[in-house]
């Protein structure tokens, strides 16, 4: 079995990835055993279904996985996030979440490494996996679903404390 290590943020925001690969699912854990979600991905024939998180306070992911693309739904119809890669070269570039509101995804392959930023210099989150045999494809899915739960959690964190501070 492969296995893909890593962290996605830095030393204090940001989450630590543990999964097993057995070449058609992807299973393990984005984050801590408390804060943290649970990541799911069955690839099968260049589709790609799964879910991140638990029933309910998790996000599905959907759509097409190739050595050259990512073409992903993360989250629902009208409240979700599109996945949009390319890999190239050794290299991993594309969006996440639309062209307006989203992030960039600029991302490098070497030494059995994944490796690089989502988002910007300032809002980004950096990117360090060990891919283990995995393949790019869904490492790089995987790191932007990562990406995804770590952003949705320090959101909900950032509500709560304004609400208590305001009421």
């Amino acid at each position: 079995m492969n296995t893909l290590n890593g962290r996605i943020g830095g030393i204090t925001q940001g989450y630590d990835v543990h999964a097993d690969w057995n070449g058609e699912r992807l299973s393990g854990r984005i984050g801590g055993r408390f804060e943290g979600k649970d990541i799911h991905l069955t690839l099968r024939a260049g589709d790609v279904d799964g879910r991140i998180g638990g029933t309910f306070a998790g996000f599905d992911a959907d759509g097409d996985v190739t050595p050259e693309r990512v073409d992903v739904r993360l989250g629902g119809r009208i409240d979700g996030d599109d996945v949009r890669l390319t890999i190239q070269g050794g290299q991993v570039e594309g969006r996440f979440s639309g062209r307006i509101d989203g992030k960039d995804v600029n991302l490098r392959v070497d030494a059995g490494r994944l490796h690089g930023r989502i988002g910007g210099v300032v809002e980004g989150k950096d990117v360090n996996l060990e891919l283990g045999g995995v393949p790019v494809e869904v490492a790089a899915l995987a790191a932007v679903c990562a990406y995804k739960a770590l952003e949705d959690e320090q959101a909900s964190s950032s509500a709560a404390a304004s609400s208590s501070t305001t009421g």
